[in-house]
């Protein structure tokens, strides 16, 4: 039971820091700060997976659920891979599988947009960390 117990607070220990993120405020239209992240990610060679139209999804779904709130007035999510840093994280610790592919995010709330990352665990994940960074200040920047 206490191995259960234990291994129960760590997966809720992990949910919380998973929730965490990283955020940058746009000084811009949603769809500037949509057009600089994809601009960012392709300058570095990668290829956008999939962009999820997070906003649109719970606009969408809201009332079917019961809810008129209104959570972003807009907000996306790109999801790409870089074969070099997933390598390199992976061959530190295997299960770092559990974070790719990675993402960056724009949302529109309350009329201020934001463009961030998720705040991965420190250690072996600093790497993908500084680059998502890197990512969100050249397009914050744009």
């Amino acid at each position: 039971m206490k191995h259960l117990i234990s291994g129960l607070l760590a997966v809720a220990a992990g949910t919380a820091a998973a929730q965490e993120a990283v955020t940058t405020p746009y000084d811009g239209s949603f769809e500037d700060a949509t057009f600089a992240v994809e601009s960012a990610i392709v300058a570095k060679g990668l290829v956008i997976d999939h962009v999820s139209h997070v906003g649109e999804m719970l606009a969408r779904t809201g009332a079917d659920l019961g809810s008129d709130t209104v959570i972003f007035e807009a907000a996306d999510v790109f999801l790409f891979c870089s074969a070099v840093l997933s390598r390199d994280v992976m061959e530190a610790d295997p299960m770092n599988i559990v974070h790719c592919p990675y993402n960056i995010f724009v949302a529109s709330r309350d009329g201020e947009v934001i463009i961030g990352h998720r705040d991965y665990p420190q250690g072996s994940m600093d790497r993908v960390e500084e680059f998502l960074a890197d990512l969100v200040a050249e397009a914050a920047a744009f």
